[in-house]
């Protein structure tokens, strides 16, 4: 207790986006430029915002606000979420299947279509803009071949603007090029990590079309290079942040990477943190 009070206490390194929430659990976070706002999902089921002024100051602890609270979604998880042209785009952990799963993580396509990852089945739920299943992704190698490294499957989720899928598996460390099919006809592809692998690796966000940020644990976040269209990257860089609040999501706010934590401290009030992420080699 004294440690993460220490940790707690200690000044930040670099800008750090405080906010107040009702919650514990927070484990999805994206820059809304719009309406100048965080969408953050609860794990608790549910989704919240976090408004920030023209003239905030760092100093200023920001308050959420619930947003969505859908009946439904009682004893599930809100994880992870994608905003878009249209709006929020948000998938629960409430999936209907004749098996076991876990949706996790989203990303949108130029047509509407989401993509969905199955973090316990490994496979990836492709669903129409009316909410329906189209198809479903599946590939051997999203089964890694120790059985411990199954035990978390595909996770972080990222539609690039060239038409394809960028995805990883968390206890595998391995990152996916999805080529997109118009007729369901997906192409799998391993990316060589050149100093990888992306253990524990969780949200994705693409800072450009050649450089993509993988928060995780250890290091809190890591930044991915590509040169080659995604057949090959490097790890260039890395940010290490608080990592007894375990970071899960990134985003984009300015032109600045802001990772999301999944753990708030205090009481009755929870103060949960948005840390930039200044990266490293």
């Amino acid at each position: 207790m004294a440690f993460l009070i220490s940790l707690e206490l200690a000044k930040p390194a670099t800008h750090v986006y405080h906010y107040h929430s009702a919650g514990w659990l927070r484990e999805c976070a994206k820059w809304d430029d719009l309406h100048r706002r965080f969408i953050v999902s609860f794990m608790g089921g549910g989704v919240g915002q976090i408004s920030v002024p023209e003239d905030h100051s760092p100093e200023t602890v920001l308050e959420e606000v619930q947003v969505i609270n859908d009946v439904d979604l009682t004893g599930n998880a809100s994880l992870g979420l994608v905003i878009d042209r249209s709006g929020i785009g948000s998938f629960w952990h409430v999936v209907g299947c004749d098996e076991k799963s876990f949706a996790d993580d989203v990303a949108v396509d130029a047509e509407g279509n989401a993509y969905v990852t199955d973090f316990r089945a490994n496979k990836i739920w492709k669903v129409g803009e009316d909410g329906k299943l189209v198809s479903i992704i599946r590939s051997p190698l999203f089964t890694a071949k120790e059985w411990y490294k199954n035990l978390g499957g595909l996770n972080g989720i990222v539609h690039h603007p060239d038409g394809f899928l960028l995805v990883v598996h968390t206890f595998g460390g391995s990152l996916f090029k999805i080529d997109i099919g118009k007729e369901g006809d997906h192409e799998v592809k391993l990316i060589k990590v050149s100093g990888g692998p992306l253990t524990f690796g969780d949200g994705l966000e693409l800072l450009s079309p050649t450089k993509l940020v993988v928060a995780g644990n250890n290091p809190s976040g890591r930044l991915v290079e590509s040169s080659d269209g995604w057949d090959t990257a490097s790890v260039v860089a890395t940010f290490n942040g608080p990592r007894h609040r375990v970071a899960t999501a990134a985003t984009i706010k300015d032109g600045k990477v802001y990772l999301n934590h999944l753990l708030g401290f205090g009481y009755p009030k929870k103060k949960h943190a948005l840390v930039e992420a200044v990266f490293s080699a």
